[in-house]
């Protein structure tokens, strides 16, 4: 078994995760990488935006990006999965529809009440737009426990004892 994850394991560390890193292209190529909340159908990613923000007229000009997702703290732990995307703005109600139920499900105990949130975030996030990440080539991905290591040898163990 090798470090790279099927195209199932994949996407069950995609579904799994609770963050993703949205990778964004700059008029000069530059990257622009956040943290995002997303859902996933199909086999699609979905994000949403607001609507004026820098994200969605980077988009626009450059469907271009990249999406990752990784977990564990220790070097053995080390997992994840970075997808090639080409993104696009979703207008389709249904669509629409379905994602923000996603949403809902997945975030809903994550967001803030609107009872502390500033009149001006509001403002902010009232129009918001709904994103479609769709793979444009291979994952990358890897699973640091998939590696074997070798036991520690008894004479480590003596020699860090004897001290």
């Amino acid at each position: 078994m090798g470090i790279h994850l099927s195209e199932t394991e994949v996407w069950a560390e995609i579904e799994a995760a609770h963050t993703g890193i949205y990778t964004t292209l700059r008029s000069d190529g530059s990257p622009v990488s956040l943290p995002i909340w997303f859902v996933v159908a199909e086999q699609r990613i979905y994000v949403q935006t607001p609507g004026r923000s820098k994200k969605v007229s980077r988009i626009r000009r450059d469907h271009r990006g990249s999406f990752l997702v990784e977990r564990g703290e220790q070097w053995s732990e080390l997992c994840a999965v970075m997808l090639p995307v080409a993104t696009s703005e979703v207008a389709d109600e249904d669509e629409l529809d379905s994602a923000a139920a996603a949403f809902d499900d997945k975030y809903r105990s994550f967001r803030p009440s609107s009872k502390v949130t500033s009149q001006a975030t509001k403002n902010a996030y009232s129009s918001m737009t709904l994103l479609r990440l769709q793979p444009a080539g291979p994952a990358l991905s890897w699973d640091n426990s998939r590696i074997r290591l070798n036991a520690p040898s008894a004479e480590v163990d003596a020699s860090s004892n004897a001290r």
